[in-house]
């Protein structure tokens, strides 16, 4: 494999099993070699000096990696095989030490040649972990530049609008969808954004949302209606109006309980299995053509639990791609 702006992925990858009768992710996902057919790239991008809060985000592709090994492949919730799907480890990002816009850049660059790599084939998904959020700004101009004709649409869980002023702090983790307005790369009529919360974000960004024309929920809205009935009028409203989507996790929009590992967790987020069948059904939806999950830090976490929901996160998404595959319908 023959990436310029990606590194080979680090060895933390099993290929025997203590028993073969219970496989584990560790030794389903492989490294790539560049030219076998596959189904699904996950791509590690570990950049965190552009997080607003004090991070270790950059750790999180090694320890999602390294928690592979503590999950099966079978999903008895879904009654999915994942070993059905050929899933490969593309590797991560080069990033430079200190130089942000350097580093956005190259995951741009990076994101471009993982898809030029695999535009031969008839159906790819990137899953792309972050790295705080700050790295969805270049792979959805990758994204926008690589696809098809059509309008591409975001589809963000997050407990922030992610609409800071560039000019005030450059491009952060609190700036994504702001970078993407501004570029002209998105109209804010594309984005929808699930999981707002109360006393994470400034009267005034809640302003430029609605001027922009961004379609919002908040966690109060959630509460009255439920979060599957919010969820589902997300989705339909991205739908209507857009031919590809891409998501954007930001973890922080569960609840502090549920995800220690992050800066910018709040009490009353969203419940880890509400994200879970969240990434299932979206697996499934054709229209979604790549996923990012961000703004996890290992280095605050408890007990691994940051991590392991990140990882299941992943690995629901994948149980709904494999149905996509199949066509199945099937819940």
């Amino acid at each position: 494999m023959n990436f310029r702006y990606l590194n080979p992925p680090p060895f933390v990858h099993r290929f025997q099993t203590a028993d073969p009768n219970d496989p584990k992710v560790s030794e389903w996902i492989r490294p790539w070699n560049g030219k076998e057919t596959m189904d699904v790239g996950v791509i590690g991008v570990p950049l965190s000096r552009s997080s607003i809060s004090a991070s270790g985000a950059s750790e999180t592709p090694w320890a999602v990696r390294q928690s592979w090994k503590s999950f099966s492949t079978y999903d008895v919730d879904h009654d999915v095989d994942l070993t059905c799907l050929t899933v490969r480890d593309l590797g991560d990002v080069r990033m430079h030490v200190t130089d942000i816009p350097l580093c956005h850049h190259y995951i741009e660059k990076g994101m471009e040649e993982v898809y030029q790599k695999a535009r031969k084939q008839d159906f790819f998904l990137p899953v792309i972990i972050g790295g705080d959020h700050s790295v969805t700004c270049p792979s959805v101009k990758a994204w926008k530049k690589a696809c098809p004709p059509g309008k591409t649409g975001l589809l963000q869980f997050d407990t922030h609008f992610d609409v800071r002023s560039l000019e005030s702090g450059g491009p952060s983790n609190g700036t994504p969808v702001r970078g993407l307005l501004e570029s002209g790369t998105l109209e804010g009529t594309e984005i929808v954004q699930i999981g707002i919360h109360g006393f994470a974000n400034s009267r005034i960004y809640r302003q430029y949302a609605g001027e922009q024309g961004i379609t919002f929920y908040t966690m109060h809205q959630i509460w009255k209606k439920g979060f599957a009935a919010v969820f589902e009028e997300a989705l339909s409203k991205l739908n209507a109006s857009v031919d590809f989507i891409y998501v954007t996790v930001d973890m922080d929009v569960l609840d502090l309980s549920f995800l220690p590992g992050s800066p910018g967790s709040h009490p009353g987020g969203l419940y880890s299995r509400e994200l879970f069948e969240a990434m299932f059904r979206l697996g499934k939806e054709p229209k979604v053509k790549a996923l990012d999950i961000v703004c996890l830090d290992p280095m605050r976490d408890v007990g691994s639990v940051s991590v392991k929901t990140a990882t299941h996160t992943m690995l629901s998404f994948l149980s709904g791609v494999l149905r996509r595959k199949s066509g199945s319908s099937e819940e």
